[in-house]
């Protein structure tokens, strides 16, 4: 079993270290290929990765964020995560249609 952090931000990276949450593997980008059952993954994913992470077995933990909108677009520190009420919030996702949707 095997703990993935994924995430470029510098900011979140500390606001880990600082909650005390322990990883096996920090990464910048999912390789969801090695994602096997039993291995838990950390961090924003796109909702087709997140289902995919959950589809091999693994559990999704989504890091969360009340972000205001004069945040947006800009990095943050762990400091500004913590303001924003940064949290570890599980999910479990699956599409629903496996042959694609059609409007």
């Amino acid at each position: 079993m095997t703990t993935y952090f994924v995430t470029r931000h510098p900011g979140a990276r500390a606001w880990a270290a600082e909650e005390g949450i322990t990883v096996d593997a920090l990464v910048a980008h999912l390789d969801h290929t090695s994602i096997g059952p039993g291995d838990i993954v950390i961090g924003s994913l796109p909702v087709n990765l997140a289902a995919e992470v959950c589809r091999r077995g693994g559990r999704y933990l989504h890091l969360s964020l009340d972000l205001p909108a004069d945040f947006r677009g800009r990095e943050l520190t762990a400091q500004d995560m913590r303001a924003c009420g940064a949290r570890i919030e599980e999910y479990r996702v699956d599409r629903a249609d496996r042959t694609g949707a059609t409007l």
